[in-house]
């Protein structure tokens, strides 16, 4: 059983235990800055719960948005990989469909989850150094991880908007800067290196099994972000690509030395163990517990319970968020040793009733690679119906991929490493290694196993807008953004869906941030 950390600011304040054990997790804090930060950041252990309360806002990717879906699903129906089996939030709809506007909920919950995140590592940033008798190893550790979270809330913002108000200090009403202006992409993406940079000299341990972030997030997450810089809208090329490439390499280089610490799974069944959370590829990941909330993706990614019989413990599903057929059947039809789409690896058709009784066959493929098997329960395991899963957020595999392409495009070539690295994660697909591509082809075939490994975890999109490529179901091959149809809906993606809009009640809010992006009027 692991040990975690469990307190409650109050507890902190009038003296109370500190540490407590047993089956429960960071998570489970009050957020301190619902009490005064001046009487509250007064000891040293006001700097963990401080941090806790950023990990614990992280979870706005899978807070709900409307009827049948949640904000997750932004990053995904843009794509043109996913659909809904329900049609009933318009919100949704309109997304999937590429006429979303500033006032759609997703939007407008995602902009603000952000920053409340950044918020969050905001107070932490500024109220830790002056909390007297901490140690200072201590005191570095949470500083690096209030860092990365403000990093990692940034590293959304900006590629979803563009320029955005750039934050680094607790606001109050009578703050200077208190309706913001928005602050170049490129100070942005300077901010977020920085923050990064901070964390990875932070004394942080490479991984944590209880949730908290550690040097391989941290180095992935910088290395992804030079990779985004080297492309689209930056444009930083080939000086990028080598420090994206080098940042990679150390996490590779380690995971080497450490391979029972960080690694692929052997199998995709460990994606979605709730045991395997925060462990060997889960690099980081959106913290839950069924105690405080539980994972939000199991009911939405159910079957629609339209179906005559149900299939799971925890009830019927909505089928809000299923694969496109055409994305589906992407996988086999180029590659038809793929065992991404084998039965219950990365997507089912069948499942059994009540989840423990007989097979039961679905009206068509759903999600498979965020399903809790021990929520939904199997043939002589019951379901608990209630999921501890977390969200991933950061995985090893993505690591091994960052490291192909851009050592690919630093060097003009290949190397061993990077064919190691990508033949890495088609071997655990089944597929046969690669080698004596050409530059071009090497790059292609690194996007195509970045389409197929990273689907339905909010990393598609991203890189659609930074490469400004969109896989072509069709062909195997990738077509320019701008005019690209998403088979889902027969539209087609133009210059504007390059940046989101931004949020119109916030734009009320606050006439600072006019005008508004390209495309989406005023």
């Amino acid at each position: 059983m692991k040990n975690y950390i469990k307190k409650t600011a109050l507890s902190i304040l009038i003296g109370g235990s500190l540490f407590m054990t047993g089956c429960s997790n960071f998570l489970d804090e009050s957020d301190p800055s619902n009490l005064s930060p001046d009487s509250y950041y007064t000891l040293p252990e006001h700097a963990d719960a401080a941090v806790y309360a950023a990990y614990a806002r992280a979870r706005f990717i899978g807070s709900g948005a409307g009827i049948f879906s949640a904000n997750f699903q932004m990053l995904d129906a843009p794509t043109g990989t996913a659909a809904t089996a329900t049609a009933q939030n318009s919100d949704l709809n309109n997304l999937l469909g590429l006429v979303y506007d500033g006032d759609n909920l997703h939007v407008r919950q995602f902009w603000t989850g952000a920053y409340r995140v950044i918020a969050q590592a905001n107070l932490a940033l500024d109220k830790i150094p002056g909390i007297p008798n901490m140690d200072e190893a201590i005191r570095a550790r949470t500083l690096g991880e209030a860092a990365f979270m403000r990093a990692w809330s940034y590293f959304y913002i900006v590629r979803l908007w563009g320029d955005v108000p750039l934050i680094t200090k607790p606001q109050t009403p009578t703050s200077p800067d208190f309706y913001p202006k928005r602050t170049s992409t490129d100070s942005v993406y300077a901010q977020i290196v920085a923050d990064l940079k901070m964390a990875e000299a932070a004394g942080l341990p490479w991984m944590d099994a209880s949730g908290r972030v550690g040097l391989a997030a941290i180095k992935t997450e910088l290395a992804k972000v030079y990779l985004t810089m080297a492309g689209y809208p930056l444009n930083k090329g080939a000086e990028y690509y080598r420090l994206a490439a080098d940042k990679a390499k150390e996490v590779l280089d380690y995971a080497a030395a450490n391979s029972s610490e960080l690694n692929l799974f052997n199998t995709y069944n460990d994606l979605h163990s709730v045991t395997n959370n925060n462990k060997v590829e889960h690099l980081f990941e959106v913290q839950y517990l069924a105690d405080i909330e539980g994972n939000p993706m199991q009911s939405l990614m159910l079957p629609n319970n339209s179906l005559t019989k149900n299939i799971s413990a925890m009830g019927s599903g909505v089928g809000s968020s299923i694969p496109t057929p055409s994305f589906y059947d992407s996988y086999k039809k180029f590659e038809p040793k793929d065992k991404r789409t084998d039965e219950q690896q990365f997507f089912f058709t069948s499942y059994f009733v009540d989840g423990k009784g007989d097979p039961f066959k679905l009206d068509r493929p759903y999600i498979f690679k965020h399903f809790d098997i021990a929520a939904h329960g199997k043939p002589g395991s019951p379901g608990t119906g209630r999921s501890n899963l977390n969200i991933p957020q950061i995985r090893f595999a993505e690591t091994l991929l960052i490291y192909a392409e851009a050592q690919n495009q630093a060097d003009g070539n290949p190397n061993v490493d990077a064919y190691t690295a990508l033949n890495r994660v088609r071997g655990r697909a089944g597929l046969d290694p690669l080698s004596g591509l050409t530059k071009d082809a090497f790059e292609a075939a690194v996007w195509r196993e970045r389409w197929h490994e990273f689907s339905y975890e909010g990393i598609t999109w991203f890189d659609m807008v930074r490469l400004r490529k969109v896989y072509n179901e069709d062909n195997n091959g990738f077509d320019n953004f701008v005019g690209h149809v998403n088979k889902n809906s027969g539209a087609a993606l133009a210059e504007k869906h390059l940046l989101f809009p931004l949020p119109i009640q916030e734009m009320r809010n606050n006439p600072n941030l006019r005008p508004q992006n390209p495309g989406y009027g005023s």
